[in-house]
């Protein structure tokens, strides 16, 4: 579904709207109780069953995006009870991130072998003759499954000439890499937080919408409104994210039509991290380590550190693009607060750790941030101004899609050192990742550089992304073409490279 526009997209970007909107105005935040009727008018329900559920969730989506916790389904509460005291310029995520909205659940059948109604009840019955457990029999020449024998190997399907049997699985489980979504007692979702690594693909998965991460996109406007400037470091998937109308060139400016103090291209600490990375692999691969992991998705950092802690030390320990950036805009900017705006759901979760407090204080999505151009009218076409964003490379910008960030430290590596060979392994979706870590251990990867990526395309896929992975892709791509150099030894980086320095000493 991802670059469809739906109902779920549809209530959610409304509500990141509602909220920065309601942030910019102040003055009573009770006022927040009009907001579902605003969302959902009328009488008569659109979406579900009942226009008193549809207002139920989206009242809780309404706290989720002012970072407030769920209310719990058997206590009373206002739906504005705590929002007083997120009305503030400093605020970090309290677990969980990510939620599920228990009453907005279909409780989907997960991981069941279904006939559906293009069985023909042939004559052959080939699905019932390969089955090894006698799950399926013919009930009024129709084949039925039994459920308690069934063990979903998947030879009825591959065998059925009609293709008239599928194996039914839970959206937002089919989509988690680490199979953090199990079923509660009620058989809707639920999610194993001590898995789950908020790459945020539950969610953007769910087709009822009731799993919804937090945002700060109020504690954000509330930091714009003070005294201290905010800086925003953005992603390099951002190209094309907000549309056509809003070109790299325009980008500054409509971020300062939000209160923002200016933009820095994150691509800047893309350059850094590969430097950083490079010398890694130089000096730890294959002497001191079998192979060497990226290290700038923190999904699957953390996934591949929880899930191989014997591996832990062969992630790069580099700083990620997000925190060399906002090292970098607080040295030039003292005193500054930084917003770090991308397309991921667990940078959000990254920026909270106490080590990268001090480097980024907020995390936006881009659709977040769509919100907030929303709420304060920000007219794209209007806007005339033309200003270049950064002197990153090209190869920084790549750090944006699949094979991009590997394919970045090779090429500084070989001009390191010219003669070192370099074999890379990429992998995208956390399935695949972990798939690529089981051939590591086996040593099929030793001396390799071992590229992960959570999502789909790679940070162009990531949860709070408004487009097609695939059309990100191709709008990355040229604004690779487009950098004033491809190598970051080509581009400006020498001045930020003392911070390295001053890092490693």
């Amino acid at each position: 579904m991802r670059g469809v526009y739906t109902n779920v997209v549809e209530i959610r970007q409304k509500i990141f709207t509602e909220v920065a909107r309601m942030a910019y105005e102040g003055g009573d935040y009770s006022r927040i109780i009009d907001l579902p009727y605003k969302i959902i008018p009328g009488e008569v329900a659109t979406y579900r069953e009942s226009v008193f559920l549809e207002r139920a969730i989206v009242e809780e989506r309404l706290r989720l995006a002012i970072g407030l916790p769920l209310r719990k389904m058997t206590e009373h509460a206002p739906v504005s009870q705590g929002i007083e005291e997120s009305a503030i310029a400093e605020k970090y995520y309290d677990p969980p991130l990510v939620n599920i909205i228990k009453f907005a659940c279909h409780a989907c059948p997960d991981n069941e072998v279904r006939v559906t109604d293009a069985c023909q009840g042939c004559l052959a019955h080939p699905c019932k003759e390969v089955c090894p457990k006698d799950a399926i029999s013919i009930v009024d020449g129709r084949s039925v499954v039994d459920q308690e024998k069934c063990i979903k190997c998947g030879k009825c399907m591959k065998n059925c000439p009609y293709s008239a049997i599928i194996q039914m699985q839970r959206p937002c489980a089919k989509a988690c890499g680490v199979d953090a979504i199990g079923t509660d007692e009620f058989g809707r979702a639920d999610i194993d937080y001590d898995k789950c690594v908020s790459c945020g693909m539950c969610l953007v998965n769910c087709p009822f919408g009731a799993i919804a991460d937090k945002s700060q996109i109020f504690q954000v406007i509330h930091a714009i409104k003070s005294d201290e400037p905010v800086y925003v470091a953005l992603a390099p998937a951002f190209v094309g994210q907000w549309g056509k109308e809003l070109p790299a060139e325009k980008v500054k400016e409509a971020f300062r039509q939000l209160g923002f103090a200016d933009v820095m291209e994150v691509a800047v600490g893309a350059d850094l991290c590969t430097i950083e990375e490079a010398r890694d692999f130089i000096e730890e691969v294959p002497k001191k380590q079998p192979f060497m992991g990226t290290s700038c998705c923190p999904a699957w950092s953390v996934m591949a550190k929880k899930l191989y802690p014997e591996y832990a030390h062969c992630i790069s320990m580099a700083l990620t693009p997000m925190v060399l950036t906002g090292r970098l805009l607080k040295r030039e900017h003292p005193g500054c607060k930084v917003v770090f705006v991308g397309p991921c759901a667990s940078k959000k979760l990254e920026a909270s750790r106490r080590t990268i407090r001090s480097d980024v204080d907020f995390v936006l999505t881009f659709e977040e941030v769509m919100g907030m151009f929303e709420a304060k009218g920000v007219d794209f076409e209007a806007i005339t101004q033309s200003e270049k964003l950064a002197d990153a490379s090209g190869d920084g910008r790549g750090f944006a899609v699949t094979g991009g960030v590997a394919s970045a430290v090779v090429n500084c590596i070989h001009e390191m050192d010219p003669d070192r060979e370099v074999k890379v392994q990429s992998a995208e979706g956390l399935r695949a990742c972990r798939e690529m870590l089981d051939l590591a251990k086996k040593g099929q990867y030793d001396g390799y550089l071992l590229e992960g990526m959570a999502c789909p395309g790679g940070c162009v896929g990531g949860a709070g992304t408004l487009k097609s992975p695939t059309a990100s892709k191709g709008q990355v791509k040229l604004s690779m073409k487009k950098a004033g150099s491809q190598s970051v030894f080509s581009s400006d980086y020498k001045e930020y490279l003392e911070m390295l320095e001053e890092k490693n000493q």
